[in-house]
Parts: C-alpha cells; structure tokens; sequence
C-alpha cells in the first residue's frame, strides 16, 4: 500500500496541471476538470494516440497500461532482432512517456486487474489498443502435434517475451522446417532460421533462443503459399533481405513463375506485387545454377495449402504436411484471383512446422467484438456497439491499430491509424460529448492508482521500465549485444523494483 501510495504522490506533484491563463488549443478555460484518457496497449498504436492526444488537447492527461512490465509492445516483443532500424521509434516513444501529463503503468492486465466498466467510470476517453495476442487456427487434422507453432510464439520465443521463455521448439531433430504463409512475418522466422548465427549474436535476440538456433539442425525451410508469387503477401524490402542471405540457395519452381493475363493486370495494379514478382524471378535465374554442398537452402512453395498434419513414425510430433495443389480462380464478387484446391495432394516431410496464418485479436468483457473479423465495430476510432445499421455509439470508448483495422500494416502505418482515432477524440470533447454536465466527477489516474492499491495489483512505473532498460543494456555489453533481455516474468518485476 505505502509504495503505491508513494508512486501516487509522485505522479501527482510530477503532473497536476497548470493554472490556465486563458483558452488554449483544445482545452476551454471554463473547463472544470482535464480530460482523463486512458490508452489500454504501449505497444506503437497506444503510444502514437498518446502522442497525438497530449499534442492536440493541452489539457489531456494521458495514462498508458499494459499487462507487460515493460512498454513498445511489438516493436520490443515482434520486430526481429536484426532489425535495429526498426526499433529506433522507441525513442520517440520514450519522450512521449517522459512528458509531464503522462504516466505508464505496466503489469496491469484488463479484465484481471482492472475491468473495462471500471476505466470507463473513472476516464473521460478509453482507447483500446492492446492489438492481437493470440492466432488463428487452420481448423484442419494434427493442428494439436508436437512440433507445430504459431509464427507468433516463435517470433516472442526469440525475442523474449515472458509467455514465451519455456516454449522450447525442437531445432536438433530434423533438417526441415516447413513455414506456413509468405507475409514479412513469414520471411522473418524463416530468416531467424538460415540467417548466420554469428550475425544474430550482436543482436537483442535472447540468449536461450542465440543457444538453441546455434545448435540447430535445420538445413531446409519450406515457404508455403496458397496463391502464387505475384500474389505473395510480402513487401520488397523484406524479401530482397531473405534472398540476400550468405550460404543460402534460393529454390523456385520455373512453372510457378509463369503468369496468366489475370497476373499481369495485378502487377499493373500493384508496383509492390511487381516488384516482388521481379525479385522472384531474379532470385530464381541466380540461384538456378549456384548450388553448394554446404549451403542452406530457402524453398518457396506457390500454389499450395495445407490440409492436414501427420505425425511422425511412432511419435506424437509432426513428420508431414499434406498439401492440396490449388488453382488460381477470380472471384465474381472481389474480381480478385483466389486459391481453390484441384484434388492433388503431396506430402513435404518436416519436424517444424510455423504457422504464419494471422494473428487474431480476442475481446474482453463489455466490450462489442466481430469474432468472424477479429476487430471491434467501430467509425472513425468511436466504438460501435454493433456492425448492425441500428448500432450506436459507445460514447467515451475508442479503439485503435490492429483491435480497430484488423492485423495488417507495419509500425509507421499506426501513426495515421491513431491520428483518426485521436480526431474523433477531440471532436466529441469539442461538441460536450465526453464531459455531460450530469456526469459525475472523473478522477483519472488517482482513481486508477486507487483500484490496484485495493487489488494489490503491484504495477510497474516507466521509471520501473528504465531500471529494467538500464539493466538490459548493461548486460549487454559484456556481451557485444545492444541489450540481453530478462525473459522471465520474475525477473522482470525484480528488475523494475531495484
């Protein structure tokens, strides 16, 4: 009681407002309280729409929760370790938390230690931005064998997040690994797999996953797509890394490069499906007759989907995909080109398999949620309380990234995403939707600090975060790396209260 009591005090010395001289941007002089926001997710989205809030409302206060300790969300926990470049936006993102109407508060986790009607009591403005944490499902037999992972559990294994420190996937017992799906996230494991381990030991990858892929047995990864390669979900410069690797050869199917007019129309559309669709076809003209002994080797499989897994010789793990041939077909409705099965079939023997199939979001309680979807109604950021034409308007809650538009897009594609969001924000204030005159008093980030001191919810301050960070980067360079993470859930919250 006595520490949270003292992080109150702090926080609230630290960000009691300003006496205000007169009108300011966003913020009348008659107002008799400052807006309370409450952003639920640190990860990009969460911050851009605290960023964008505390720049157009001058009297918002903003406070961000996450159920991790530690804040960034995917740039911390799904950018890949040899992508330093990327993670750079963390120190935007630091600036923001370190603005004085701001506050973070990690380890705290909605619908256990804080329920949505509850915030919703004490904030002006909800801004739901915890994105998607689980996956879909292939729905097809042997999905449950041994040996078969999300993309998502993989890339939080090798980037050690807490969920994900004992997932422990068998490198050492075969030499193929067959990846499902042909999106950046896709050709971001399938790289983790290939790529020289002299090469990820100067990153951020955790020390357990650097000990595990050092140790590897897998010489072959299978990329697999249900359409073909000018249908491929991946961006240029993504795939010009993985075809760039050293010691690996790049095997694609002449046949599969041929194109129908209906491909050709697509690449006229699309610069980026053209230009993936050219870097496929140089790939396979250099590799055709470059091949080593020694050399890995990176498969992409078009014109193929899954239809069930089958174990191994007397094992519970997996030892094959089967694979239905499909054929390209133009929707009647979407006029675009869609994957349906011929009746061939094929098998591809593996020991691990990754699924890179999408990640799904999942509701939590009082909150409207499109299961088939994945994403909450909404328009513009407001959340709706259905899809129906009768719904209404969830006044005071709001959503943002993938919640909002579903799991597509990359870091920066948040930034217009919470600009949207904060926009309707800012104009239900204007027009007196947020502040009724019948509404009782909102108490914000004491109400907040109030509801986990009577749950003894022990959250975790961004200076907790910067004890973790100091930590981290110390330990690192004893290592050569820019940072060796904590990956325990204990370890984490020890390291935050030092």
């Amino acid at each position: 009681m006595a520490r949270g009591l003292r992080l109150l005090s702090r926080a609230v010395v630290r960000l009691r407002p300003l006496p205000v001289q007169g009108p300011t941007r966003g913020f009348s002089a008659s107002a008799q309280e400052p807006l309370h926001v409450c952003v639920v997710g640190s990860g990009p989205a969460g911050f851009y729409t605290a960023d964008r809030m505390l720049k157009g409302h001058e009297g918002a206060q903003v406070d961000i929760i996450d159920r991790l300790p530690t804040p960034f969300g995917l740039v911390r926990s799904g950018v890949a370790p040899d992508h330093p470049e990327t993670k750079i936006v963390v120190n935007q993102f630091s600036r923001v938390a370190a603005n004085g109407r701001c506050s973070f508060f990690g380890n705290v986790t909605l619908g256990r230690d804080v329920s949505l009607s509850g915030l919703r009591e004490i904030y002006h403005a909800v801004v739901l931005a915890y994105g998607a944490e689980s996956d879909r499902s292939l729905g097809i037999p042997g999905e449950d064998l041994k040996g078969i992972h999300s993309a998502r559990e993989f890339v939080w294994w090798y980037n050690g997040h807490p969920d994900m420190c004992h997932l422990s996937p068998d490198l050492k017992n075969t030499q193929s690994a067959v990846v499902l799906g042909q999106g950046n996230v896709a050709l971001d494991v399938a790289r983790i797999l290939l790529r020289c381990k002299t090469e990820l030991a100067t990153t951020d990858i955790a020390d357990y996953a650097l000990d595990a892929l050092c140790g590897s047995t897998i010489r072959k990864v299978y990329l697999v797509g249900r359409r073909g390669p000018v249908q491929a979900a991946c961006t240029a410069k993504e795939l010009r890394e993985i075809l760039g690797l050293k010691n690996v050869r790049v095997c694609i199917k002449e046949a599969d490069l041929a194109t129908s007019p209906a491909d050709e129309e697509e690449m006229r559309s699309s610069r980026i499906q053209r230009r993936v669709y050219e870097l496929l076809s140089k790939a396979a003209s250099a590799h055709r007759d470059n091949s080593c002994n020694d050399q890995k080797e990176l498969h992409f499989v078009f014109f193929r989907r899954p239809t069930r897994f089958t174990p191994s010789e007397n094992s519970s793990t997996v030892g094959a995909v089967e694979l239905e041939k499909t054929a390209l077909k133009v929707d009647e409705v979407t006029r675009k080109q869609v994957a349906v099965g011929t009746g061939e079939f094929e098998d591809l023997k593996c020991g691990l398999v990754l699924k890179s199939i999408g990640y799904k979001s999942l509701p939590v309680q009082g909150l409207p949620f499109d299961k088939i979807r994945g994403v909450v109604p909404n328009l513009r950021g407001r959340v709706m309380s259905s899809e129906s034409e009768t719904a209404t308007v969830e006044t005071g809650l709001y959503v943002v990234g993938w919640l909002k538009r579903g799991p597509t897009g990359i870091v920066a594609t948040n930034l217009h995403c919470a600009e949207e969001t904060v926009a309707s924000i800012l104009e239900d204030d204007r027009k007196g939707v947020l502040r009724a005159p019948s509404d009782s008093k909102k108490h914000g980030r004491t109400g907040l600090v109030e509801i986990l001191e009577q749950k003894n919810v022990h959250f975790v301050p961004f200076s907790g975060w910067e004890k973790i960070d100091s930590k981290e980067k110390m330990a690192g360079q004893l290592r050569n790396k820019p940072r060796e993470k904590i990956t325990t859930w204990d370890g984490l919250q020890k390291a935050a209260n030092e």
